[in-house]
């Protein structure tokens, strides 16, 4: 069937977010069903009918930019909020941590003169992501009528996770091996802090891989 065609080859067009994309896809096929339905109605055979729908929708490479625009928004949503929701609950888990467990008192004294800028350092950065990701999230929704390019806030998002989770990753490092001998960190809390970390680090990488794929130029204008 020809809308069974035109819609296999939209869906193959597009990239984004599974669910939102097969919202975007099974709008599409309504929208040609019911007016090839309509068309029928009024005397056309069902070949013809869809033809005629098919033909009235617009070819796929003309629907296809307005409907990638939407999900190159729709990922950056999602990165947005992720970043905005992991990077301070991430922040705040391991401030508790340390306040729980202070360790040695004596072993902190004789920690490395780097060890609390480095600290300060590591808190901002996580501050400034999540802030980025909150604004971002703002301008890909109630902010998107004032925003003329919205494919670059959502590539600018998987370029500050692929840019920053390193940095992030190498002060964590470096703060775990200047509090060795201080941190008496039980073994479960840090290792289910880890794995949390760990899994929005996944999660983070993910959908920054997303972004920046969707938000290619070939992909999405705007």
């Amino acid at each position: 069937m020809l809308i069974d065609d035109y819609v296999a080859e939209l869906d193959r067009t597009l990239a984004g977010p599974h669910g939102a994309k097969r919202d975007l896809v099974v709008e599409a096929r309504d929208s040609l069903t019911d007016t090839a339905d309509a068309l029928e109605a009024e005397g056309l055979d069902r070949v013809e009918a869809e033809r005629v729908a098919v033909a009235e929708f617009g070819e796929v490479t003309e629907v296809a930019p307005g409907y990638q625009a939407e999900l190159t928004a729709s990922a950056g949503r999602r990165l947005g909020f992720l970043l905005f929701i992991s990077v301070p609950m991430t922040a705040l888990m391991w401030s508790v941590i340390w306040r729980v467990y202070p360790g040695n008192e004596l072993a902190w004294r004789h920690a490395p003169v780097w060890y609390g800028p480095v600290s300060r350092l590591l808190d901002v950065l996580q501050l400034c992501v999540g802030l980025y990701g909150g604004l971002a999230l703002f301008a890909l929704s109630r902010g998107a009528r004032w925003i003329r390019r919205p494919r670059l806030v959502t590539r600018s998002l998987g370029v500050l996770v692929w840019a920053m989770l390193p940095v992030t990753g190498i002060l964590s490092v470096a703060l775990t091996v200047g509090a060795k001998g201080a941190s008496q960190v039980d073994v479960l809390p840090s290792m289910l802090a880890n794995v949390v970390t760990s899994a929005f680090w996944g999660l983070q990488i993910y959908g920054a891989t997303r972004c920046l794929r969707v938000s290619r130029p070939r992909l999405v204008r705007g």
